[in-house]
């Protein structure tokens, strides 16, 4: 596996453990429909967060939250719809960014915009 995989299942799995720490309940990681993905569907106060995790090691380009793009966010809506169709269940729906700084060797910064819409 190429290193910037590694790093993007490593950052996705530090964003699990910090949502689990901040009372989310994790309900799928990684959910995929035909070619969409979600990276992480969680539960919170009676609200749905599909949550998008963005990663990088400095922020030398840009923070890593300014990689959504609005092409990004149409995915993630249509992969949304589609688990919504799945799990109707659900009425309450929230968009996130969990957006992680890890420098190598040091803790790694996390920043959630909550409620985000494009």
């Amino acid at each position: 596996m190429a290193a910037h995989n590694v790093f993007g299942k490593e950052a996705e799995l530090l964003a699990e453990n910090w949502l689990k720490q901040k009372g989310y309940e994790i309900l799928f990681r990684n959910w995929r429909h035909s070619h969409y993905e979600i990276d992480i569907i969680a539960f919170k106060n009676n609200v749905l967060h599909v949550v998008e995790v963005k990663a990088r090691t400095s922020n030398v380009y840009g923070n890593p939250e300014e990689s959504v793009t609005r092409k990004k966010f149409k995915y993630l809506q249509k992969a949304t719809d589609e688990f919504l169709y799945l799990h109707p269940e659900y009425r309450f729906l929230q968009y996130d960014i969990l957006s992680i700084t890890h420098p190598q060797n040091k803790v790694p910064e996390f920043f959630l915009i909550e409620d985000f819409y494009y």
